[in-house]
């Protein structure tokens, strides 16, 4: 896709972090920008700051894990704006510990948001974009997390782990039978995210999380971390970037490569798994 003006784009986790930087390009290539989170005050603070930039806005509150959600918000893109053509399944969410003591609450939510969020997105949004036979775009937000793997954000792992093999399959699927609907999957590194403080957005049905030693040793370890990360309008113009060239992965070029590397060599080689903690 050469072409950004007036396309629609929508982009899921809108208010803050990623999505938002995602809505900031979108809107500055001349996009029309429908923005979707769970957060409907910080979405509407969003959604006024994209609209300063001179773009046509649609703010929709939205639970990505709650399919009828998903499918409503697309419908309502569709009715206001005639079409989708960029979609994002970027919300996601975070919880840390050791896999033995996570709850039931902390598997059940993690999967919800970070693979259904995207499972609900491509059975809503694809159809339409199908639908539309135009050139058009889906990029899902995995994470460097899905190519390696660590202790202590093992749900999270496993989570991203699904949404890049899951994305790889719709990419050969759509490759065969609609080559107008391009797939690119969306791995960061660590950015200044408010990922790490994602129990202020946990439903009270997943019950809360269980207090352990080694929750509290991540969780704090990747609030600090995060909080000097790098700026998050880095990824979105890596995704604008892809999203002209067709490209699928769109990976860190940094240690977290280097880890991913170790990785797929300790699968080639039949080698016990290597522990590798990439520079932050």
């Amino acid at each position: 896709m050469q072409e950004f003006e007036d396309r629609v784009a929508v982009v899921t986790g809108a208010a803050s972090g990623i999505g938002l930087a995602l809505c900031k390009k979108f809107a500055e290539q001349g996009c029309r920008v429908v923005l979707a989170d769970i957060e409907a005050q910080a979405m509407a603070a969003a959604e006024a700051e994209i609209a300063a930039l001179g773009a046509e806005t649609l703010a929709i509150p939205c639970n990505v894990s709650d399919a009828d959600a998903v499918e409503k918000l697309a419908q309502r893109c569709v009715d206001h704006f005639g079409a989708i053509h960029i979609a994002c399944n970027n919300a996601g969410v975070y919880t840390g510990g050791n896999l033995w003591e996570a709850s039931r609450g902390d598997y059940d939510w993690l999967i919800q948001v970070n693979l259904y969020g995207v499972i609900n997105g491509i059975r809503s949004f694809i159809p339409r974009m199908l639908a539309n036979g135009q050139e058009c775009h889906m990029v899902n937000t995995a994470s460097m997390a899905a190519l390696t793997t660590s202790p202590g954000s093992g749900i999270y792992h496993m989570t991203k782990h699904a949404v890049l093999a899951l994305s790889e399959c719709l990419y050969h699927e759509l490759a065969i039978s609609a080559p107008q609907v391009g797939v690119s999957c969306l791995c960061p590194e660590l950015f200044s995210t408010g990922i790490g403080t994602s129990e202020r957005n946990r439903p009270a049905h997943w019950g809360d999380a269980l207090d352990s030693e080694s929750r509290r040793i991540f969780s704090e370890a990747v609030v600090a971390t995060i909080a000097g990360g790098k700026d998050p309008g880095e990824p979105a113009e890596r995704v604008l970037q892809a999203i002209a060239e067709r490209q699928f992965y769109i990976l860190s070029e940094d240690s977290w490569r280097d880890a991913a590397h170790t990785r797929l060599d300790d699968v080639r080689m039949a080698r016990n798994p290597t522990l590798v903690m990439p520079e932050v």
